[in-house]
């Protein structure tokens, strides 16, 4: 019997690989001379070359010196074809796409969910984005894996749903064209379109697809002529719908660029379910972590009626409106706005009846380097308010932010200096924090204390 030469020198492979080749002719006898296409055939040979390449493996390893727990070593003998084209790891999951390649299915997932719609490797657009399981290869790994004494790793579950197909992509298209339909047909896939970007990654990518998208989405609410045409519960699901657009960082942009979204996140800042807006603050909160965007809000007066949001002091909201104007006032100009539009005062009154103070205090720190901020604070009692924090708060971050605003009222308005010596005469608050505090309080309040012996001195010199 004549031998085959990658199997020579094992009688026993040689036996299994001229069995497969006699099938494999076989086979192909019956597809090239049969007039219909035979696809159980055609399957069938396919597995008979898959198996004359698992012994060809096999084979392959069995000459292979590797030792077991050498993991490196083991890396580089790794076949070709248990690697993900993608990772150029071992497969743990390997899945077949519509252009018939394999990949690890996490990967090529990963490479699905960030807008592509191609093949990798041959760069063929697919005509679907399914994933089969390759239970060939899987099992060709499992046995290269054993006799390596490797243990392969159970693959991670993934939902299928977050993968789209043509048929989402219509069903997309579908309910944005729905949006110019009759109110029945908007609410309903304006609820839909909430649910579905709330779930799926995949569905908020989308939306950066087409520079319409967004328009589209909202166009129920831009062609209302008044608030009072506004269909809360509409309005309700459309801003939702365009919070969790806003978590996908490659729509931050867009979404804030798109010149109908910042006026219709301040009509629902005014207006509205207590639900609508809060998720308008957040959406704002979320948008503003992009610096270019934290200016374009800002410009867009969106910091007024957050303000006056935070005034009314909904528990519901407080929390995403407080959130959303710190993130604003990181920028320069935006903090002049947030005192201009009257973020003292309101900040304060909060502090005082104890509502939100850890939050409220690190925007009030922020805001208070503006000399106008000084000012009000000033008038408006803020001086004691902070000493009683930092003398019954347990909180570090607090005692800090405290002192700091102290520190810039101690520079900015002398006049408070009677009641700062008066508080430490009385308690040594602001000794204790310079002894005790972290570093930042420390050195805020060892520069209010010598800023009052200098004073006290020269009041003595004089």
């Amino acid at each position: 019997m004549a031998k085959s030469g990658i199997f020579e020198g094992d009688t026993g492979m040689v036996a299994k690989a001229m069995e497969l080749k006699r099938e494999l002719q076989k086979l192909v006898k019956a597809i090239v001379e049969e007039d219909d296409i035979n696809l159980g055939a055609i399957d069938r040979a396919q597995q008979m070359f898959c198996a004359l390449k698992e012994l060809k493996v096999k084979k392959s390893l069995s000459s292979s010196k590797v030792h077991p727990h050498h993991h490196d070593t083991v890396s580089e003998e790794i076949p070709e074809e248990f690697k993900c084209p993608l990772s150029k790891e071992l497969m743990r999951d390997p899945v077949i796409v519509a252009s018939g390649q394999t990949y690890d299915r996490l990967f090529i997932q990963k490479w699905l969910k960030a807008g592509n719609r191609t093949c990798p490797q041959t760069q063929q657009v697919l005509s679907h984005t399914n994933l089969t399981p390759n239970s060939l290869i899987r099992e060709m790994i499992l046995l290269w894996c054993k006799n390596h004494g490797i243990e392969l790793p159970e693959p991670v579950q993934y939902s299928d749903e977050d993968v789209l197909t043509e048929v989402d992509r219509g069903h997309f298209l579908s309910l944005l064209r729905k949006m110019s339909t009759t109110l029945s047909a908007q609410k309903e896939a304006a609820k839909e379109l909430r649910q579905l970007t709330r779930k799926m990654p995949s569905f908020r990518a989308l939306f950066g697809e087409s520079l319409d998208a967004i328009p589209q989405l909202l166009s129920p609410l831009s062609q209302c002529k008044s608030r009072s045409d506004v269909h809360l519960d509409l309005q309700e699901d459309l801003i939702t719908t365009l919070l969790n657009l806003s978590i996908h960082d490659n729509n931050k942009k867009l979404v804030a660029e798109t010149p109908i979204v910042l006026p219709l996140l301040m009509d629902a800042l005014r207006s509205g379910t207590i639900e609508t807006r809060s998720n308008a603050a957040a959406t704002l909160f979320t948008l503003s972590a992009l610096d270019s965007n934290k200016a374009l809000i800002g410009k867009s007066d969106a910091l007024k009626p957050l303000i006056d949001l935070l005034d009314e002091g909904h528990s519901l909201a407080l929390k995403d409106v407080a959130s959303a104007i710190f993130n604003l006032c990181i920028i320069h100009e935006n903090k002049s706005r947030a005192v201009r539009d009257g973020a003292v005062r309101v900040i304060l009154k909060k502090i005082i009846n104890g509502m939100h103070v850890d939050e409220l205090l690190s925007i009030l720190a922020m805001i208070s380097t503006n000399q106008k901020a000084i000012e009000e604070m000033g008038e408006i009692g803020a001086v004691p308010c902070l000493l009683r924090i930092i003398r019954e708060t347990s909180c570090a971050r607090n005692k800090e932010n405290c002192i700091a605003i102290l520190y810039t009222i101690c520079v900015g308005d002398r006049s408070k200096w009677k009641e700062m010596r008066l508080e430490e005469s009385t308690y040594g608050t602001i000794s204790q924090l310079a002894q005790n505090g972290t570093s930042r309080a420390k050195r805020k309040a060892s520069g209010i204390l010598d800023r009052l012996n200098r004073a006290i001195n020269c009041t003595h010199t004089a």
